[in-house]
């Protein structure tokens, strides 16, 4: 068997050894195509015996395929190369590796986001940069940095060079989910009244959008913030208002505020939980955002988050918070149907969600059998099985044999 996963190895390697050279093909359908094939090797499978390889070039060639920008790297190159770079650092875990991602990759991606040029570019970047931030960001100071970056793609600061756009709804949903994710991580956060009075009513206003996804991940954006205790953070110790500093008093002014701010998205909330189906309302839409403003209801009043129990084989994956709900809904979309083999095998993800699978569905070496391959190797008629059949045949004889041997000499005894 180890023959064989040594041929599957070589066999793997060398389509990602010609997809990774295709990438220095002047062809831009060219370089799409090698990036397609990488991105389906990534998710399907740990590609660790690619990476302790390549590693260094396979980020540089995805990073200068961003870099070239609207001159030469269509949209749809942009997309696929950030992808790809945000599955390369899930892939490292946490290591100087991911380190080097996100030293080398946020500068492009700030720069790219703040050109504005070609938004159906934008949604990657922003996974993108929120996945590289999460694996490989050093502590509070760069994940800010990160949720400031993605912000001002909604929020620009306008100057000479800036142009104000309307952002589009998938556009403010992609950021909001992306910025949820990385708020979901922290916990000492900076009192800046100000920007988090800002931050709660821009999206207690998205509540009242009509599109639904941006409704729902405004929904779950507030849910953390409350979750995480924004609001407590600024109340001053009770003392009468003499024995208050200036800067105790301005925290309690926040604090009153923000109370107040909260009341009004309680009572978005609770109208948003029993909204009636307007014409042409998605069913499963209206469904998921009821239960979604139902628990966030709970969340309130009672002070319940939800839980979530995925079966994953044989295990459960389990959360318990808005904020481990928010990370595993993100990682599902960004991986999506390689999650599954993610969270059996990629010991960075085990260890966000404290999933400890019972036993390994396979082995770090082992190859998952296409259907073709299964018919090959396992089928009846296979070389394989034959011969397996041959041994078993052989052992029974043996063994009937000795068994046989063991009758006699008793009868002898007797």
């Amino acid at each position: 068997m180890g023959k064989r996963n040594e041929e599957v190895h070589f066999d793997q390697d060398g389509l990602l050894d010609q997809a990774l050279d295709a990438l220095d093909e002047k062809r831009g359908s060219t370089r799409e195509r090698a990036l397609s094939v990488i991105i389906g090797a990534f998710t399907s499978n740990m590609q660790h015996h690619f990476v302790d390889k390549k590693f260094a070039t396979l980020l540089h060639q995805c990073l200068a395929s961003i870099k070239k920008g609207s001159k030469k790297a269509s949209a749809k190159e942009i997309a696929l190369a950030s992808h790809a770079i945000g599955l390369l650092t899930l892939t490292v875990g946490c290591s100087d590796n991911a380190r080097e991602i996100f030293e080398e990759s946020v500068r492009p991606l700030d720069e790219f986001l703040t050109s504005k040029s070609h938004l159906t570019k934008i949604p990657s970047l922003l996974e993108c940069l929120a996945i590289i931030t999460f694996v490989g960001g050093n502590g509070l100071e760069e994940t800010e940095r990160s949720m400031d970056i993605l912000w001002r793609v909604i929020h620009p600061r306008l100057g000479s060079n800036v142009v104000a756009v309307k952002p589009s709804a998938p556009l403010i949903t992609a950021v909001v989910s992306a910025w949820s994710f990385l708020l979901s991580t922290m916990r000492n956060l900076k009192l800046n009244s100000k920007n988090w009075q800002n931050s709660i009513s821009y999206l207690s206003s998205l509540l009242d959008k009509e599109d639904r996804p941006v409704r729902i991940a405004a929904g779950e954006a507030l849910a953390v913030i409350f979750e995480i205790g924004i609001i407590e953070k600024f109340s001053a110790d009770s003392k009468g208002a003499s024995d208050m500093s200036q800067e105790e008093i301005n925290l309690q002014e926040s604090y009153t505020h923000l109370q107040g701010l909260k009341g009004k998205v309680i009572t978005q909330v609770k109208n948003l939980s029993v909204e009636a189906g307007g014409k042409g309302s998605a069913k499963k839409d209206l469904n998921n955002q009821r239960n979604l403003f139902r628990d966030i209801v709970e969340f309130f009043e009672c002070g319940y988050s939800p839980e979530i129990s995925m079966k994953i084989g044989g295990d459960s994956l389990q959360t318990s918070s808005w904020s481990q709900m928010i990370q595993l809904n993100f990682l599902k979309h960004f991986l999506g149907g390689g999650f599954i083999k993610h969270i059996q095998e990629n010991e960075f993800l085990q260890d966000v969600f404290n999933f400890k699978p019972k036993r390994r569905y396979l082995n770090n070496n082992e190859h998952r059998m296409s259907s073709g391959e299964k018919r090959m190797f396992k089928s009846p008629n296979s070389v394989q099985n034959k011969a397996r059949t041959q041994l078993l045949n052989k052992q029974r004889l043996l063994s009937e044999g000795r068994n046989l041997g063991h009758y006699a000499a008793n009868m002898v005894d007797d």
